[in-house]
Order: C-alpha cells, then structure tokens, then sequence
C-alpha cells in the first residue's frame, strides 16, 4: 500500500547552490509537540511550530515551502511561550539535533549545586546542536538565543539525546569514538566519557525510563550501557556492516537498529536476542556482500509511539513502514537520498530529511490487539527476566512476552 503523503516543508535554494553541506541528517520534534525542527544545510536550523505545520498543510494541500510557515523569524511580541519561527546560524555545518525539557522535582547529578549560571525551569524548551567542528551549542527555543557552548569532542557530533525523565541529561556521540554525557542543570557540566566503540560511533538512543543507552557505531557495534553506573551492559551482535540507528519501543521492551547491512533488526535488549529482521533486499545477502558496499544501505529506523510499528529509510529510494508482528512492509512511499526520520510527538505522522528538506507521511493506523495492550502496559515497568519469573500459566507468559 501506499503511504499517504501529509506535505512537505522545502529549503530555499539557489542556481549555484550545491548539494554538499545541504544534506539534512537530522529531523527533531519537541516533546510537547509545539515544535519542529530540521537542518537546512550550510549551518541553518529551522524552528517552526508544528501545528501551524498542520493547519498549513491542511489548508493549501501538500506543497509547502518553509518560508510559509508559522510567524516570521525573530518574532517575540507574544508570550515566551508562544511557539514562534526561528532560524538558527549555528556557525558549522549540523549533523544532529535533540529537544529537552526540565521536571522540576528532577534534581541534578552535580556535586556542587550551591550556584549556577543558568536555572531551567519547567517552561524551558532546549535545542541542542551537534556541530561538525565537534561543538555543540545549547539553544532557548522560545528566543532562538544561544545558551552554552560544549566543547570537548575533537570530531563530528553525529548524534544527540536527552534522557527522558526531564533530569536534561544529554549524551552525544562523535566520530572520535566516544559518547559523551553532559549535565545541562549544571551548566552543562560533562559528567562522563564512555569509551568501547573501536570506530566511528553513529547514534544513540535513551531508553524510555533513562536506566539504559544505546549506542550504535562502525564495524558492526551495538553497545548498551548501565546509565546509573556508566559501566558497559552488554554487546549486541548479529549485523554484518555500520549500524547507524537506534530506537527504543515505548514500552522499553524492544530496540530497532538499522544497518548498512541492508537491515533492520528488532532486539529484546535485556537478553540480547533478535526477535524480528526487516530486509531492504531480497534474497538477503549474504555476510560477504552485507558487509560492503551495495545499494540497499538502511539509513535511519524510528518507532511509532503505538509501539507496532517501525519506519525506515534506505538507499533504494524508499520509506517503508512495518509492523513489529509481520514480516512485509504495509506501507511504503518513495523518497530520494532519504538520510533521516522521526515520528511526530503523537505518532500520527513521520518526518523524513533530505537535502535540507522535510518530507511527511500519515503513520499507518490500526487497532492494537489486545495482546499489543497488555504487554505495553507490563512491559514498562518490568525487563523479560522479570516477567518470565512470574508466577502464572505458561500460556499467559507467552502471551505477555514478545515472541521469535
């Protein structure tokens, strides 16, 4: 089936204006939802508020220019938090964005937190940045006003995540091999260095109850890491080529990697297991030919916010949705030079980069079964091991657990 397209948001371009330093590697949605945001190339970040996106693609069908969304740039005669259109000069080319947002009662990692330069508050809305200089720059949303400057990475900051329990814990991960965290109640403090990636690392990805990261590299790594200890969980191992995506389920119980080996696998990271592959090539290769070079490379894996179904994107020109319970796409759409996606905020709609440009597509909608439901709702709060440990019939296990 085809994927129903939403609209599209274009970069301005010129007559001589190359494609090198346009490519769009990243597309980020604020966390409330108020906010969209992508890399135009040539060092530009655009901020639209992304119900005006809505209301705009609604109104005028799909085709929709950037410059036609939302107020104008530099616009603050409303409210602090009224979303309003930013563009953002972040002075090197960007290849990572991420959103974070302060909870009050979340209190920082920091020894010493007697003072501090800046205090986020709950109405704070942050952008962060990672520069291909190995900076990465700290934004207001609200004002598009520069915060902090974090320098310690010496390669390019590929990817970028907070930690989704508010504590504005931001990891980034860099081509110099490592990750990074950083404690941005503590004005941006670097907490840690987590070092394990023999090459390149590609991204990251928190877990929903911030406890475990994710990270994904060059020469076929899958890392996970123990976020309270900073200490190395485990090593996932089944892909022959770069993996260089990752994302967790709603509920934490699954992770989808993407790979360069033509893949995409759905992983029970808590023991280790690949319980669903996804091929982008058909009959698979085999591991001499997943390992090199081909025209199938899997450039990006989101998962829906129902928990069902996961998108991705890859050299064939192609955007394809599926389910976690099914072998075949149900959707699939066509997008050149596709390198990035993410869901929106309410899983409604995926947003996909190209070229300094952002293309959209309704998320595949279904009823979840019954069994979908109620290993979401156990599946939050308690890893496999635990689950497998409870007291009840065999039958019920196996229906509260995801299956090979």
């Amino acid at each position: 089936a085809r994927a129903r397209t939403v609209g599209e948001l274009l970069a301005p371009t010129s007559p001589f204006d190359k494609k090198c330093g346009r490519e769009n590697w990243t597309v980020a949605f604020a966390p409330d939802g108020s906010y969209l945001a992508w890399s135009q190339g040539h060092r530009v970040v655009k901020l639209v508020p992304w119900a005006q996106c809505l209301n705009n693609f609604l109104l005028h069908g799909t085709k929709n220019g950037a410059d036609a969304v939302g107020a104008r740039p530099g616009s603050e005669s409303g409210p602090r938090n009224k979303p309003c259109e930013h563009v953002i000069d972040c002075g090197d080319i960007v290849w990572s964005l991420a959103f974070g947002s302060s909870v009050p009662g979340k209190q920082s990692r920091c020894v010493n937190i007697e003072w501090h330069r800046f205090s986020f508050g709950q109405e704070q809305l942050l952008l962060a940045t990672g520069l291909n200089n190995g900076r990465i720059k700290i934004w207001d949303v609200y004002t598009g006003k520069l915060l902090l400057n974090l320098m310690d990475h010496t390669e390019v900051v590929r990817d970028l995540t907070f930690a989704p329990d508010g504590s504005l814990i931001l990891v980034s991960a860099s081509r110099d091999k490592t990750l990074r965290v950083w404690d941005l109640k503590d004005d941006g403090n670097m907490m840690k260095v987590l070092r394990g990636h023999p090459n390149w690392v590609y991204g990251c990805a928190f877990s929903p109850d911030s406890s475990i990261l994710c990270s994904v590299g060059a020469s076929k790594a899958v890392f996970l890491w123990d976020m309270d200890k900073y200490s190395m969980l485990r090593k996932l191992e089944g892909h022959h080529n770069d993996v260089v995506a990752c994302e967790f389920s709603p509920d934490g119980a699954l992770l989808a990697t993407a790979s360069y080996d033509t893949r995409v696998y759905v992983w029970d990271p808590h023991i280790g297991v690949i319980l669903r592959e996804f091929g982008h090539l058909f009959p698979p290769p085999t591991p001499i030919f997943a390992g090199g070079a081909n025209d199938r490379w899997v450039r990006a894996v989101s998962f829906s916010h129902d928990g069902l179904h996961v998108a991705s994107l890859a050299d064939d020109k192609m955007v394809r949705f599926w389910r976690i319970d099914e072998e075949y796409p149900v959707q699939v759409a066509p997008l050149n030079n596709g390198l990035c996606c993410t869901f929106s905020t309410d899983g409604s709609v995926l947003a996909a980069g190209q070229d300094g440009s952002v293309y959209f597509w309704a998320t595949p909608r279904q009823v979840s079964s019954l069994q979908h439901l109620c290993r979401m709702a156990i599946r939050r709060v308690m890893p496999t091991s635990q689950v497998r440990s409870l007291p009840i019939p065999c039958k019920v296990l196996e229906f509260l657990c995801y299956q090979i």
